[in-house]
């Protein structure tokens, strides 16, 4: 096996669940993923080693999600929607809500450390992802990712709670 067959084979799993966290479309996030190893072949020898080969390779499929959303949100009609309805409401109106405030602290207070804090820190307290990472003495992307999968793991289990 070569070497970009072993990439492939070794991270094509991490960098899809990465880029299907940040779109939550299965098909985008296989296309994303497969354009993201076909980038690297072509860049391979522009790698310089000083990061993870993961965090390279997520950083292509970030990029490319990036652009792949930029174009996709041009409008080419002549009117342009005052408002998008989305599908689900965000974390942040649920907590507005005092019932689905008061589920929300409930499953929260069932979560595991970090992913508690960095809710609380980000949400109640307001603080911005650098801040969170500060304090934790971490980067700020790791404060989005945990902020993130907390986030999920609050919503699914108020999804199993209804």
């Amino acid at each position: 096996m070569d070497k970009v067959e072993e990439l492939y084979k070794d991270y094509f799993h991490d960098v899809y669940l990465y880029i299907r966290s940040l779109s939550a479309d299965e098909h985008l996030a296989e296309d994303i993923t497969q354009e993201t190893f076909f980038r690297a072949l072509k860049s391979v020898n522009s790698f310089r080693g000083d990061c993870d080969i993961r965090v390279w390779l997520c950083q292509i499929a970030k990029n490319l999600l990036f652009t792949h959303n930029k174009k996709s949100n041009r409008f080419t009609g002549d009117e342009i929607p005052d408002t998008v309805a989305d599908s689900k409401p965000s974390i942040e109106d649920m907590v507005a809500d005092e019932q689905q405030s008061m589920d929300i602290h409930r499953v929260l207070h069932t979560l595991s450390e970090p992913y508690k804090e960095v809710f609380t820190l980000r949400v109640f307290s307001e603080l911005s992802f650098r801040q969170i990472g500060d304090i934790f003495g971490k980067t700020e992307s790791w404060a989005r990712v945990t902020f993130h999968r907390a986030k999920l793991k609050i919503i699914d289990e108020l999804e199993v709670q209804k």
